[in-house]
């Protein structure tokens, strides 16, 4: 059994792949949009959302990551929980902490802890949170 996170970016999904691709080296596996949906259902495309994406699914390390575009509202909420990326090195924490805090927010400054050599907190530009530590 395999769990995987399912993020609606409520049309932002494209934006969020190519900035996934870019900054922490996510594989695109699969995109369809809603236009390529075999039979769509009435209501099932939101008017104007047909070039948006329906599904994707990204590796991210050795993680599954799906994606939509969702209802295509433009106002993605993520709450409740926060994505943990685990590196090898310090460096490298340093360089992912930062690229996701690029248009983002820090919520923890990378800093060292108790349990890890860096440990930080941050919304990336799309709202989705992330914890960036150092594997023991």
């Amino acid at each position: 059994m395999q769990v995987a996170p399912y993020l609606f970016f409520d049309g932002r999904c494209e934006e969020a792949i190519a900035f996934y691709r870019a900054n922490l080296g996510a594989e695109l596996m699969t995109m369809m949009r809603f236009k390529d949906a075999p039979a769509p259902q009435a209501g099932m495309i939101p008017p104007g959302s047909e070039d948006k994406v329906m599904h994707a699914r990204l590796r991210i390390g050795d993680a599954v990551v799906l994606a939509s575009d969702g209802r295509c509202q433009g106002k993605p909420q993520f709450q409740g929980f926060s994505l943990s990326l685990a590196v090898a090195s310090d460096t490298e924490a340093e360089r992912m902490f930062t690229s996701l805090s690029d248009g983002g927010v820090v919520q923890m400054p990378l800093t060292q802890t108790f349990f890890s050599s860096r440990f930080g907190m941050v919304a990336d530009r799309f709202g989705v949170s992330w914890m960036v530590s150092v594997a023991p």
